[in-house]
Protein backbone atom coordinates (compact mmCIF):
# COMPACT_ATOMS: atom_id res chain seq x y z
CA UNK A 1 0.00 0.00 0.00
CA UNK A 2 1.47 3.79 -0.76
CA UNK A 3 0.83 6.17 1.73
CA UNK A 4 1.31 10.31 1.43
CA UNK A 5 2.59 12.89 3.87
CA UNK A 6 0.32 15.55 3.01
CA UNK A 7 2.82 18.50 3.70
CA UNK A 8 4.68 20.96 1.75
CA UNK A 9 7.87 19.85 3.17
CA UNK A 10 9.89 16.48 3.21
CA UNK A 11 9.81 14.61 6.18
CA UNK A 12 13.29 12.04 6.73
CA UNK A 13 11.84 10.63 10.12
CA UNK A 14 8.56 10.20 11.81
CA UNK A 15 8.94 12.17 15.29
CA UNK A 16 5.72 10.90 17.53
CA UNK A 17 6.81 13.47 20.01
CA UNK A 18 5.43 16.17 17.06
CA UNK A 19 2.13 15.37 16.98
CA UNK A 20 -0.29 17.73 17.59
CA UNK A 21 -2.42 16.43 20.96
CA UNK A 22 -6.66 16.39 20.39
CA UNK A 23 -6.50 15.74 16.57
CA UNK A 24 -9.09 12.76 14.98
CA UNK A 25 -8.77 9.94 12.73
CA UNK A 26 -12.19 8.02 12.40
CA UNK A 27 -13.44 4.76 12.00
CA UNK A 28 -16.92 5.30 9.64
CA UNK A 29 -19.14 7.94 9.24
CA UNK A 30 -21.38 6.50 12.03
CA UNK A 31 -22.27 7.36 15.85
CA UNK A 32 -19.72 5.30 16.84
CA UNK A 33 -16.99 7.24 14.62
CA UNK A 34 -18.82 10.69 15.52
CA UNK A 35 -18.34 9.91 19.49
CA UNK A 36 -14.60 8.74 18.62
CA UNK A 37 -14.31 12.13 16.89
CA UNK A 38 -15.76 13.85 19.90
CA UNK A 39 -13.74 11.84 22.32
CA UNK A 40 -10.42 12.65 21.06
CA UNK A 41 -11.06 16.65 20.74
CA UNK A 42 -12.89 17.22 23.92
CA UNK A 43 -9.69 18.40 26.48
CA UNK A 44 -11.85 17.84 29.21
CA UNK A 45 -12.67 14.39 27.76
CA UNK A 46 -10.50 11.97 30.78
CA UNK A 47 -11.71 8.65 30.10
CA UNK A 48 -9.30 7.27 28.32
CA UNK A 49 -10.28 3.51 28.74
CA UNK A 50 -12.97 3.93 26.68
CA UNK A 51 -12.61 1.85 23.59
CA UNK A 52 -13.95 5.25 21.34
CA UNK A 53 -10.87 7.18 22.54
CA UNK A 54 -7.12 6.83 21.74
CA UNK A 55 -5.71 9.84 23.71
CA UNK A 56 -3.97 6.99 25.12
CA UNK A 57 -2.82 5.65 22.21
CA UNK A 58 -4.62 2.34 22.92
CA UNK A 59 -4.53 1.80 18.90
CA UNK A 60 -1.40 1.57 17.14
CA UNK A 61 -2.84 2.74 13.70
CA UNK A 62 -6.69 4.52 13.30
CA UNK A 63 -8.13 4.44 9.49
CA UNK A 64 -11.07 7.15 8.59
CA UNK A 65 -12.50 9.54 7.20
CA UNK A 66 -10.87 13.76 7.66
CA UNK A 67 -12.84 15.61 10.11
CA UNK A 68 -12.49 19.00 8.18
CA UNK A 69 -13.31 22.47 9.17
CA UNK A 70 -16.94 21.49 8.25
CA UNK A 71 -17.08 19.08 11.03
CA UNK A 72 -15.33 21.39 13.23
CA UNK A 73 -18.64 23.47 12.95
CA UNK A 74 -20.58 20.38 13.43
CA UNK A 75 -19.36 19.62 16.55
CA UNK A 76 -19.34 22.73 18.16
CA UNK A 77 -22.81 23.31 17.15
CA UNK A 78 -23.47 20.12 18.97
CA UNK A 79 -21.21 21.31 22.34
CA UNK A 80 -23.26 24.32 22.44
CA UNK A 81 -26.37 22.59 22.43
CA UNK A 82 -27.59 24.43 18.84
CA UNK A 83 -28.17 21.18 17.09
CA UNK A 84 -28.69 17.49 18.74
CA UNK A 85 -27.43 13.97 17.90
CA UNK A 86 -28.68 13.13 15.20
CA UNK A 87 -28.53 16.15 13.50
CA UNK A 88 -24.57 16.06 13.64
CA UNK A 89 -24.79 12.42 12.39
CA UNK A 90 -26.77 13.46 9.68
CA UNK A 91 -24.22 16.40 8.88
CA UNK A 92 -21.23 14.03 8.79
CA UNK A 93 -23.06 11.41 6.82
CA UNK A 94 -24.04 13.58 3.64
CA UNK A 95 -20.49 15.02 3.68
CA UNK A 96 -18.18 13.84 1.23
CA UNK A 97 -14.81 12.69 2.80
CA UNK A 98 -11.64 10.41 2.49
CA UNK A 99 -9.98 8.46 4.29
CA UNK A 100 -6.50 9.23 6.37
CA UNK A 101 -4.32 6.58 8.59
CA UNK A 102 -2.90 8.09 11.78
CA UNK A 103 -0.28 6.25 12.99
CA UNK A 104 0.24 6.27 16.98
CA UNK A 105 3.23 4.26 18.11
CA UNK A 106 6.67 3.44 17.34
CA UNK A 107 5.62 -0.23 16.52
CA UNK A 108 3.11 0.74 13.69
CA UNK A 109 5.80 3.10 11.72
CA UNK A 110 8.47 0.99 12.19
CA UNK A 111 6.36 -0.86 9.35
CA UNK A 112 6.78 2.58 6.96
CA UNK A 113 9.35 2.57 4.49
CA UNK A 114 10.20 5.88 2.38
CA UNK A 115 9.64 5.71 -1.14
CA UNK A 116 10.47 8.99 -2.76
CA UNK A 117 9.88 12.47 -1.89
Amino acid sequence: MRLYHGSNIVIDSINLAMCRPYKDFGLETTEEWAKFVMNNRNRSFTNVKDILCNKDNKYDIVIGPVADDNMALLFRQYENEIIDFETLLKGMIYKKTSSQYSFHTEKSIKFLRKVGN
